[in-house]
């Protein structure tokens, strides 16, 4: 049998242990549109928010308060969905390449490229839709062959001591690589289907879900889910995701950025 110090000596972490978590509401505020239409990665820094939009694959670093563009950077990825900082350079999750790029933070310049842990087709057959998108046409039934299942890779990254922490969809779980090698060092399923955007808030790394429509706070020794916050049908959709100070900050890929207190 295997046991709980078994399985996290494997370097693996068992998912939601523990009592239930109760989720609680929070007030949104939409603080600004995106220079890009489909922001979908996000990430606080000093000097304000890098922005990586998966319909142009720019990487948009814009001031707080406006939203206004302080450097813009083309970049190699491909539906471009998380990005992060280590000090020196942006990381940016290759989403429809199933790769992770670093890059340099001046230039957009790729200087590495690795393969995404956990790529492959997502199993949800109806994503949950934005409540600030428009109406969709009506889809005309195919008498063709069903359409080839995509495969997919990262939607969220974080950067912690040296280490970088990948939200994967398709495997629903966020694993933690070290850099030298790529390898990976620890890995636990998320609560949602549809893991997103990462921010670390002290000790606890949160975790957005599109799908669930709702941010989950782990313990990331143990994948222990002991906080929530969910969001109302009203509030706009969680994409990309961070945490500056006690805010919240996270992307609707329709193209607004917003805000919330976490305490």
């Amino acid at each position: 049998m295997t046991t709980r110090r078994t399985f996290l000596s494997l370097g693996l972490a068992l998912p939601c242990l523990g009592k239930t978590v109760r989720a609680r509401g929070a007030k949104v505020e939409t603080v600004f549109r995106s220079p890009g239409q489909k922001p979908n990665g996000l990430q606080a820094v000093k000097e304000g928010l890098w922005i990586l939009d998966q319909g142009d694959n720019r990487a948009y670093l814009v001031d707080y308060k406006h939203g206004r563009v302080v450097r813009k950077l083309e970049t190699e990825s491909k539906a471009g969905s998380g990005i992060t900082f280590d000090g020196e350079a942006l990381w940016l999750a290759s989403t429809y390449s199933c790769e992770i790029i670093r890059a340099d933070v001046n230039t957009g310049k790729t200087l590495a490229k690795y393969a995404c842990p956990g790529s492959g087709p997502v199993d949800w057959a109806n994503p949950r839709k934005s409540p600030l998108a428009p109406p969709e046409k009506p889809r005309v039934a195919s008498s063709g062959p069903p359409a080839k299942r995509v495969s997919t890779g990262a939607h969220g990254l974080e950067w912690r001591d040296g280490r970088l922490w990948i939200a994967v969809p398709p495997a629903k779980t966020i694993y933690k690589v070290n850099p030298d090698g790529f390898k990976i060092e620890q890995q636990f399923a998320t609560a949602g289907d549809r893991p997103h955007g990462l921010g670390w808030q002290g000790k606890w790394l949160w975790c957005a879900d599109s799908n669930d429509n709702s941010f989950s706070r782990y313990d990331p020794e143990t994948g222990e889910v002991n906080d929530k916050i969910q969001l109302t049908d009203r509030d706009p959709l969680p994409h990309g995701m961070t945490i500056n100070g006690n805010w919240m900050w996270y992307c609707d890929d329709v193209g607004v950025v917003c805000k919330l207190k976490l305490t």
